[in-house]
């Protein structure tokens, strides 16, 4: 994947998030890491869809699921802002199904691609080299 500059790129485990900024000429991909927001958490994760005891999810669940809707609420803001024109998400495959719920047209429309893989921990290096191959 080439990614433009400027790309906002969200990497995502449902506990911490990290943004980036492509730069750099393409093709070749420069992230630089940003400060990361503060999170309003919301309160919209899968347990509130349950209703009997035994469905409802363990509270690290729940506490997953309302960060992913807090990361999308973020993003959701971001997607308006006019100096944000792209926009990548790396996310496990299970935040990244939360985080979807949560996209709204904006978002949707600005989103150049989505990597279903748990990159949070992992090195400049590999998450570039995670890009650069989908």
């Amino acid at each position: 994947m080439i990614l433009n500059n400027d790309t906002l790129v969200a990497i995502t485990d449902g506990e911490n998030l990290r943004l980036f900024h492509s730069k750099g000429h393409e093709p070749y991909i420069d992230l630089i890491e940003v400060e990361n927001p503060i999170l309003e958490m919301a309160h919209a994760g899968s347990g509130g869809r349950h209703r009997s005891s035994t469905a409802n999810p363990d509270e690290s669940r729940v506490r997953e699921d309302d960060f992913a809707g807090s990361v999308a609420a973020y993003l959701n803001e971001m997607a308006h802002q006019k100096d944000c024109e792209h926009i990548l998400v790396i996310a496990d495959p299970r935040t990244l199904g939360e985080l979807r719920r949560h996209y709204r047209p904006a978002l949707n429309a600005k989103l150049v691609g989505e990597i279903a893989k748990d990159f949070i921990k992992h090195s400049m290096m590999s998450i570039k080299s995670a890009i650069e191959t989908a």
